[in-house]
């Protein structure tokens, strides 16, 4: 997960405003906590950086925005980064507010282009009194006072569910602030399904990189027996994917995973629809790295099924570490790869 170094440098540079116990939500580097205080709470919705946060002396990491009550209504500053999912602000703003003693301080950071200056209005709806104390490097900081301690935000607070169809199969998915997305069904998401309507793949399934659960879910709606184990790195679509496979009966476990780390055993078959964009820049390396890892949990034989949008450079990589690749699907803007394990 890449880092944000204006605004760390913009907090570091107010770290005197930082006082009593204090947290940090949205924090997407783990090596200047310690330039800003001995110990504190730090809140991350990604996997692999929750523990990189947790390895950080003096530090408690989280996991997520939900189940935070041992520190609710106790903590003097709370700062808040701007999410790169502008869904996700009410949420983080929701938890900040909870998390802060009355008249606890909050203090909003971002960049211009990352919408600052909406999000201040959004802070406004939560406090009357917002402040910019900072400004450079197109960085802005904010400072409001916490009045009413709001209640903690909680999953069923922000659930929200869609209907999923695909080749007369449908399903409901569970949707939370900042899931990719969330409330309708991905354009390569829905041609993949339709590759796995027409050429199934044989279970046990592991969906790599899982989103709300969409995959597993709907291939065991469409009569898949087999277990389908899904991966992904953002705490909330975890949650999603458990809660889809809660409403659809589907069978599977999901777990939190930054690549394929997680993952102990081997499977017939891994779907993906991979993520390519790292903020506003394309950045395959996530997918890289996980075709260099997939043939280890590959059966022998075992087959890889992958969508991506067609400009991106995968079939060469997909044969170089998994084995001859096929084409089954191919329009203007996406392609679905099948390749054998070697």
């Amino acid at each position: 997960m890449s880092s944000n170094p204006n605004v760390h440098a913009a907090l570091i540079r107010n770290r005197e405003r930082l006082h009593g116990r204090i947290a940090l939500i949205g924090a997407a580097d783990a090596d200047f906590l310690l330039q800003l205080a001995p110990e504190g709470l730090v809140v991350t919705d990604h996997a692999g950086l929750y523990q990189r946060l947790g390895n950080v002396p003096g530090w408690t990491a989280h996991f997520g925005y939900f189940a935070l009550a041992g520190d609710v209504g106790e903590l003097d500053t709370v700062v808040l980064f701007m999410p790169k999912a502008k869904a996700e602000l009410g949420v983080r703003l929701q938890l900040a507010a909870s998390l802060l003693r009355a008249g606890g301080q909050l203090l909003l950071l971002g960049e211009k282009r990352e919408g600052i200056a909406s999000a201040v209005k959004h802070l406004q709806s939560l406090v009357s009194n917002p402040v910019k104390v900072d400004s450079a490097r197109h960085c802005q900081v904010w400072q409001a006072t916490v009045d009413t301690p709001q209640a903690p935000p909680t999953l069923d607070d922000w659930l929200t569910w869609h209907a999923v169809a695909v080749a007369d199969t449908a399903i409901d998915v569970a949707g939370l602030p900042g899931v990719f997305s969330n409330g309708r069904l991905d354009d390569g998401t829905a041609v993949l399904l339709e590759t796995l309507a027409e050429s199934p793949v044989q279970g046990p399934v592991l969906d790599f990189a899982c989103g709300a659960g969409v995959i597993g879910a709907w291939l065991q709606s469409h009569g898949l027996e087999d277990p389908v184990d899904g991966i992904d790195v953002q705490a909330q679509a975890v949650a999603c994917a458990r809660e889809t496979y809660r409403r659809n009966g589907a069978r599977g476990t999901t777990l939190a995973g930054d690549g394929l780390d997680v993952a102990t055993g081997r499977y017939a078959a891994i779907v993906t629809n991979p993520p390519f964009h790292s903020g506003v820049r394309t950045d395959t390396s996530m997918t890289e790295r996980f075709l260099a890892q997939a043939a280890d949990h590959l059966s022998p034989g075992g087959e890889l099924r992958l969508v991506a949008n067609s400009f991106l450079p995968y079939r060469e990589l997909i044969e170089r570490h998994i084995g001859p690749c096929d084409v089954l699907r191919q329009d203007g803007r996406f392609s679905v790869y099948r390749a054998k394990r070697h």
